[in-house]
């Protein structure tokens, strides 16, 4: 189908990301390749894998713990990451995050994400039967 892409959405000071995939795993990895473009728009390389997993109540909120999860990885291992593979089953999701250190030279950071939050949250299967995963990231 060919849907799987990013956006970024304006609001305030914040930044909105959305992502847009066949799956909703796919809408999961598209928005967090827009967590990534709106710190750098320098290429990330795939250096180093990362596994990561969460489980929530519901995918909303998933979402959520999805994007902080990368954020917290970003801020613990001082990387960014550039590749990302998803599984979602139910209210679980496992995956895999590529990255490198930062190099400031070569990065050049334009922020540093804080948290993902509940404003414009939503994670929804189209009438096209594509998915939608989007909200407000706190920079």
């Amino acid at each position: 189908m060919g849907v799987m892409r990013w956006e970024h959405f304006p609001h305030e000071a914040d930044i909105g990301v959305r992502g847009f995939g066949n799956t909703v795993a796919e809408a999961f990895e598209q928005a967090a390749l827009a967590l990534t473009a709106a710190v750098t728009h320098a290429e990330v390389r795939p250096l180093e894998p990362i596994e990561v997993s969460c489980a929530t109540p519901d995918l909303e909120l998933l979402f959520v713990d999805w994007l902080n999860t990368i954020i917290y990885e970003m801020a613990v291992r001082n990387m960014l990451f550039g590749r990302f593979v998803v599984a979602v089953e139910e209210n679980r999701l496992h995956a895999t995050l590529w990255g490198e250190p930062v190099d400031v030279a070569r990065h050049t950071p334009a922020c540093e994400p804080k948290g993902a939050t509940y404003t414009a949250l939503r994670v929804a299967q189209e009438a096209d039967g594509s998915w939608s995963a989007g909200c407000v990231v706190d920079v």
